[in-house]
């Protein structure tokens, strides 16, 4: 098994750490090892198909046409 050092670690995490242990009744060195965990899985990419309508309650009847013409006559 690997080992990791880390050096200058703020106190105020290493406090945070501390406290998080505690509360979920673990060593420091489970914690972070748990939090490693948490961060580096891997999440299977999302189907495009999830997109279908998202925006549509925010764009309503917005014209893509209109609307990317009305962005493009900003530009100067």
């Amino acid at each position: 098994m690997a080992t990791l050092n880390i050096k200058n670690l703020p106190e105020s995490i290493a406090r945070k750490l501390r406290v998080r242990a505690k509360r979920s009744h673990r060593s420091v060195t489970q914690e972070v090892i748990y939090l490693l965990e948490r961060v580096t899985a891997e999440v299977p990419p999302s189907s495009i198909m999830e997109l279908r309508g998202l925006g549509k309650a925010a764009w309503g009847a917005t014209a893509a046409v209109k609307h990317v013409s009305d962005e493009r006559d900003t530009w100067g």
